[in-house]
């Protein structure tokens, strides 16, 4: 009896081995039915509703504007990027971003431009943006003297000032026939456009500067004519490099006062401007192109203090 429970004890006192491995898992397999499916209807839905509220804003509340020509110098150059609201004259057919629809006549909660307002609008010959400052509106008598706006047989005031100075770079060469006399070197040793500048002051008391490079009898001389209702007469700042409503349209000009239902929207103020020295491919350039003291830039014309 001892000796058995002796040989239990020793049987007992062996070492035990506790297997620490863990039975391994049976790989589980995801099939095609497991993963997530694109919905790409839900993809495509989203983009549809990002670029309609795009359009929708540039088309009803505001859109960006790009200046690609001389006629609004000196208050627009050549480069300068700006802020266009749709809504200060209500809305027409040429309010979207795409005019589509042409046949559609007059406007939704119309309202007159004031006399300075610069706008932007649609010649009625192009499918394109023009930007004028209005001058004359329904019913006004109006015409061109020498060079001198006559409104209601009164002409506007125009007071003579210092010649503007415009940096001459690559979106303002000043090197047409017209202005290349007028280029010069300044005080900082960099080349200028220096052209005759004049302040014009409309009845409404609002005023804001403009260019002279002479007399040219086609442009500086227009007869006077009664503005119809629903128009508007418009002129580009830069007075003798502008295709507004004092030039026919096979000179690419307005032929005459502009259909209110034509104006897309007001021009707020300039964003940023560039010089033209900007590549695409060189980030750093987007930099040094831009033009400093235009961004910010209030393009509504002050009023004379009565």
């Amino acid at each position: 009896m001892r000796a058995r429970f002796e040989e239990r004890i020793a049987v007992s006192d062996q070492p035990i081995e506790v297997s620490t491995s863990s039975v391994e898992p049976t790989p589980v397999t995801e099939t095609k039915a497991d993963k997530p499916k694109t919905d790409w209807f839900g993809e495509a839905r989203g983009i549809l509703w990002l670029i309609l509220a795009v359009l929708g804003f540039h088309s009803f509340i505001a859109k960006p504007f790009y200046i690609p020509s001389e006629s609004m110098m000196p208050t627009l150059i050549t480069g300068d990027r700006l802020v266009v609201t749709k809504y200060p004259y209500g809305w027409s057919y040429v309010s979207p971003s795409f005019h589509v629809l042409p046949f559609i006549r007059g406007r939704v909660f119309g309202r007159l431009p004031e006399r300075g307002d610069i706008v932007i609008l649609k010649p009625p010959q192009a499918d394109t943006d023009f930007i004028k400052r209005v001058i004359g509106l329904p019913g006004d008598r109006i015409e061109v003297r020498g060079g001198t706006v006559v409104i209601n047989g009164v002409p506007v005031k125009r007071t003579p000032e210092a010649p503007a100075m415009i940096a001459i770079d690559p979106n303002v060469p000043c090197d047409q026939p017209q202005v290349a006399q007028f280029r010069v070197s300044g005080p900082d040793g960099k080349a200028y456009c220096a052209i005759p500048r004049f302040r014009e002051t409309l009845p409404n008391g609002r005023s804001y500067d403009t260019l002279d490079l002479g007399y040219f009898p086609d442009i500086d001389d227009f007869p006077a004519i009664t503005i119809p209702e629903d128009r508007v007469f418009v002129m580009g700042d830069n007075r003798d490099q502008s295709a507004d409503s004092r030039v026919p349209s096979y000179r690419n000009g307005l032929d005459g006062p502009v259909p209110f239902e034509n104006i897309g929207g007001r021009a707020e103020f300039i964003t940023f401007s560039l010089d033209g020295t900007s590549k695409i491919w060189n980030p750093i350039s987007w930099v040094t192109a831009l033009r400093g003291g235009r961004a910010g830039t209030s393009l509504h014309p002050a009023r004379a203090a009565k």
